[in-house]
């Protein structure tokens, strides 16, 4: 009879874990991310967030990137926002789960070019509150080491349309593979997501 007692309730406990494993696979699988805004981009230390052609660059700074582009390099600096979304809000049947990104391994894409790689700097937590949680990842590149078949205007115009006045991140792809801690654990992502500027990826 006790025997018959303690098999009963490890099949109990190995189901009730069972459940609270899939459900919580359920619940990181519904965790959505999108491109959000460009903040703060500098060419070569020059801001360009309230520029949108090469007419609006002072002689001076004209002459400060020509000269770098000339010397091979031309180095940007940016934000780039990604916006985490957390469905999990106790509606539709789904029990309300908070989320912890801990690690979020990414590769940046500019026009479907690779560029740089890295992850984020500390964890981020993803309410389970249905709105928006903003990822900021600072980027670092120098344009000329990835575009340096571009010219000088052409080089100039790309970055403008992504972090000039009414740039976007339309061209820009991120892959990244999250990292989410859990009652049960850290979880990685089996693949990368692809997550682009105009629907959210999950």
């Amino acid at each position: 009879m006790k025997k018959f007692v303690f098999l009963l309730a490890a099949i109990i406990s190995i189901s009730t874990m069972s459940c609270s494993v899939y459900e919580t696979f359920v619940n990181l699988s519904r965790l959505k991310f999108k491109l959000g805004q460009v903040n703060n981009f500098t060419m070569n230390g020059i801001s360009i967030s309230d520029k949108s052609k090469l007419s609006d660059f002072s002689t001076v700074d004209i002459l400060r990137l020509s000269s770098a582009v000339a010397q091979g390099t031309l180095p940007v600096s940016f934000t780039l926002n990604v916006e985490a979304q957390n469905p999990n809000s106790g509606t539709g049947g789904y029990k309300r789960t908070g989320a912890t990104l801990k690690s979020f391994p990414w590769r940046l894409l500019i026009n479907d070019k690779e560029t740089i790689s890295g992850n984020i700097a500390s964890e981020v937590s993803i309410p389970g509150t249905g709105e928006t949680t903003p990822i900021q990842i600072q980027m670092n590149l120098d344009l000329v080491s990835f575009f340096k078949d571009n010219g000088y205007e052409s080089l100039l115009n790309l970055a403008l349309n992504i972090g000039g006045y009414g740039g976007s991140s339309s061209k820009l792809t991120l892959y990244a593979k999250p990292v989410v801690s859990t009652a049960l654990g850290d979880l990685q992502y089996p693949e990368e997501l692809k997550i682009v500027d105009y629907e959210f990826t999950k």
